[in-house]
């Protein structure tokens, strides 16, 4: 493996990001649509080609995977995933819930993840084997085993027409077993204040690699149990889904989501069969 990136200098590319969004939150846009409802702004555009020549000065082999200009590159193995804007529906609207996230990924792996928000100035980041923080700060996640004590977070993939399973089943099964479900429209968010323990557990389906891979070493490094949703490993696999949640509540969700979904529909979702290279072909979520 090429050596790892310096997390700083991660973090100083993502808060550079961060700093261009900030300044055109509130403002019209340019908006584009990839889909029925799948926005992008020039401001995504702005951010991802900040970051592509952030990432291509200091490693110049390494692909380059992204949500709006594909795969730059020719292999998988030492690659990047960036979301420019995670959120992109809240900061079109002016909603200051957004994300950039950036994730050095070697065989699969995310190695190095930093999600910065820039509306709060909040930088969560880690490095495989480091410990996980939230600027400068160890953070960790609750000690809430109970489900009906927990708030939960979720998301729903931009288009649901025909979609199975749709998440629906689940989002109103655990809402009347939990204290609360929120939907804030950022998966790295959401995976990030569950390791700060802010929230208790997430779950999501159709979700894709370039939300949740920076995230996803944050909270494995925090102390979140990450898995796919059915409790296989790798939720980078597609189809791209996770289940998300401290250690003791963990199973918890775990045996609700079997028991919700049925056996049908877990096995749909199971990463059997598929071998964690289809990043390309994953839908990004609201």
């Amino acid at each position: 493996m090429s050596r790892l990136p310096n997390v700083e200098e991660v973090i100083a590319w993502a808060r550079e990001a961060g700093h261009l969004l900030m300044q055109g939150l509130g403002r019209a846009h340019d908006i584009r649509y990839k889909g029925l409802t799948d926005p992008v702004t020039e401001m995504d555009r702005a951010s991802e080609a900040l970051l592509i020549q952030r990432i291509r000065a200091a490693f110049p082999e390494h692909t380059i995977i992204t949500e709006e200009s594909g795969t730059l590159g020719k292999g998988d193995d030492t690659c990047w995933y960036i979301d420019p804007l995670d959120g992109t529906v809240n900061y079109a609207h002016g909603l200051p819930i957004f994300a950039v996230s950036v994730a050095f990924v070697h065989e699969g792996v995310p190695q190095v993840g930093v999600v910065y928000d820039p509306s709060r100035d909040e930088c969560f980041y880690a490095m495989r084997g480091a410990g996980a923080f939230l600027n400068g700060r160890p953070i960790h996640p609750s000690e809430t085993t109970e489900l009906i004590r927990s708030l939960l977070v979720t998301g729903f993939p931009y288009d649901m027409s025909g979609r199975e399973p749709d998440n629906l089943d689940l989002y109103a099964h655990f809402a009347r077993r939990s204290q609360g479900v929120r939907r804030l429209g950022s998966a790295a968010l959401d995976l990030c204040y569950v390791a700060a323990g802010r929230l208790d557990g997430y779950w999501e389906m159709g979700v894709a690699p370039w939300d949740i891979a920076a995230a996803m070493v944050i909270a494995e490094e925090a102390g979140v149990v990450v898995t796919r949703l059915t409790g296989e490993p790798n939720p980078l696999v597609l189809p791209c889904n996770l289940l998300a949640a401290n250690p003791g509540l963990y199973p918890h969700l775990l045996a609700e989501v079997r028991t919700v979904l049925g056996t049908d529909t877990m096995s749909a979702i199971s990463a059997s069969g598929d071998d964690g290279r289809g990043a390309r072909a994953a839908k990004p979520t609201a």
